[in-house]
C-alpha cells in the first residue's frame, strides 16, 4: 500500500451541499431546491450565455494560460497592473496557492473558528501548526488574533464577509490590524461576497495595498456573477507575491468557457446590478418572515443568512431536506442549533419560510 502524507489523515473532507438531482433520486421528489451552497440562483446573462457558445466551438485547443483577455480586462475594471493579478480554477485555488507558497511544516497559520473550511483544510496539509481563533458575536476578533501572533506567523486568512456568520470588519477595523502585523506575515482577505456588501465602512483593500504589501485578496465569479459551474476566480496582491504563485500555478488552470464568460460578465454590470437589488430585496423579505416567526438571525452583507432553528439543527435540516429543501445545516461547523440558508428567488424563498413553519 502506498504511504500517504501523514496530515492528510487529520481532514476532515469538504462536504459541498447535496446537488438538486441526488436528492430527487434519494427521496423521490419531483420538486426540489436548493439553498446550501449560495449559489446565484439567477442564469447568466444573454451575454454571457453567448460569450460560452463562441468559445465552446474551440474547446479542442487548450485555453490560454495566462489568461490574457480576462487578465487586462479586469485590472483595467480594478484600476491595477496587470501582473498584479492570478486566476485560479475558483477563489479556492488560490487559497491554496498560497498556502503552498507561504507555509510549510513548523510555520504557524492563523483562522477564525468557525470560517470557510478550506482555509483549515490547506493550512492541515501543509504541515502548518493552526491557531484558530473564535469569533466574538459573530465577528472576527481582531484583538484575539493580533495575540496569537508570532515570529513564524505566515498567514492570516480573513474571510470579508465571513463565511459563515456573514458579517465584516470595517475599514478602520482593517487598518487598525494591519499597523499590527510583521510585514513578513501576509494578510490574506477572502472577498468571495464583496460584491453584495452596500456599506459605505467596507475596506477598499486594493488600496491598502500601496500601503501594506503584505495584503492579499481573493474573489470570484462564482458567487455574485454566478459563473459557479465553470470555477474562475483571482486573487490580487503586489507582483511579487503574483510571481510565487504563479510558479505553482498549473497550466491552463482556468478552462477557455470560464475566460469567455468571465470577460462577458465584466461587460454586462448593469444585469448583475439589477440581481443585487433583487437579492437584496429577498433579503430584506427573510428578515421580515423570520422576525414575525421569532426565529433569530445573523443580518448579513452576503447572499445568505445565518438562522438560529434552537435545538437541533441537524433534525431541522433533515426536515426540510424531506420536503424537498436543500439548506446547510451549521452543526459541522460548530455551530448547533443554527442553519445557513442561501438567499433564493422570490418563490424559492417564500418555499423556505413555508417550509420551516412546517417543520418547526
Amino acid at each position: 500500500m502506498q504511504v500517504a502524507n501523514p496530515y492528510i489523515f487529520k481532514i476532515k473532507p469538504y462536504v459541498p451541499g447535496k446537488p438538486i438531482d441526488e436528492v430527487r433520486r434519494e427521496l423521490g421528489l419531483k420538486s426540489v431546491i436548493k439553498l446550501a451552497s449560495n449559489e446565484n440562483p439567477y442564469p447568466p446573462s444573454p451575454k454571457v450565455l453567448a460569450a460560452m457558445a463562441k468559445a465552446a466551438r474551440e474547446i479542442n485547443r487548450y485555453p490560454d494560460g495566462g489568461c490574457f483577455v480576462l487578465r487586462r480586462t479586469l485590472a483595467r475594471k480594478l484600476n491595477i497592473d496587470d501582473d498584479q493579478l492570478i486566476f485560479g480554477n475558483g477563489s479556492d485555488e488560490i487559497i491554496c496557492l498560497a498556502v503552498k507558497a507561504f507555509a510549510a511544516k513548523g510555520d504557524d497559520i492563523i483562522i477564525a473558528k468557525p470560517s470557510f473550511l478550506i482555509y483549515e483544510i490547506a493550512s492541515t496539509l501543509s504541515g502548518a501548526r493552526l491557531h484558530q481563533v473564535p469569533l466574538k458575536d459573530f465577528r472576527y476578533d481582531l484583538e484575539g488574533i493580533k495575540a496569537k501572533i508570532n515570529a513564524k506567523t505566515r498567514i492570516i486568512f480573513i474571510g470579508n464577509p465571513d463565511n459563515p456568520a456573514g458579517t465584516y470588519i470595517t475599514q478602520r477595523q482593517l487598518e487598525d490590524f494591519l499597523r499590527c502585523v510583521p510585514k513578513n506575515t501576509l494578510v490574506f482577505l477572502d472577498e468571495a461576497y464583496f460584491e453584495y456588501v452596500q456599506a459605505k465602512d467596507y475596506p477598499d483593500t486594493l488600496s491598502l495595498m500601496k500601503k501594506y504589501p503584505n495584503l492579499m485578496t481573493a474573489r470570484t465569479f462564482s458567487k455574485m456573477y454566478g459563473l459557479a459551474g465553470l470555477r474562475v476566480g483571482y486573487g490580487v496582491a503586489r507582483r511579487e507575491i503574483i510571481d510565487i504563485l504563479n510558479r505553482l500555478r498549473e497550466p491552463f488552470n482556468v478552462n477557455s468557457m470560464a475566460q469567455a464568460a468571465a470577460v462577458a460578465v465584466l461587460g454586462d454590470e448593469a444585469y448583475y446590478r439589477n440581481i443585487a437589488r433583487e437579492v437584496n430585496e429577498q433579503r430584506q423579505y427573510l428578515y421580515r418572515s423570520l422576525e414575525n416567526m421569532d426565529v433569530p438571525f445573523e443580518k448579513s452583507f452576503t447572499n445568505f443568512i445565518l438562522v438560529n432553528v434552537g435545538g437541533d439543527s441537524s433534525q431541522a435540516a433533515a426536515g426540510l431536506l424531506k420536503k424537498g429543501v436543500i439548506i446547510r445545516d451549521m452543526a459541522v461547523w460548530g455551530l448547533k442549533g443554527y442553519i445557513r440558508v442561501s438567499i433564493g428567488s422570490a418563490s424559492e424563498n417564500q418555499r423556505f419560510i413555508k417550509t420551516l413553519k412546517e417543520i418547526l
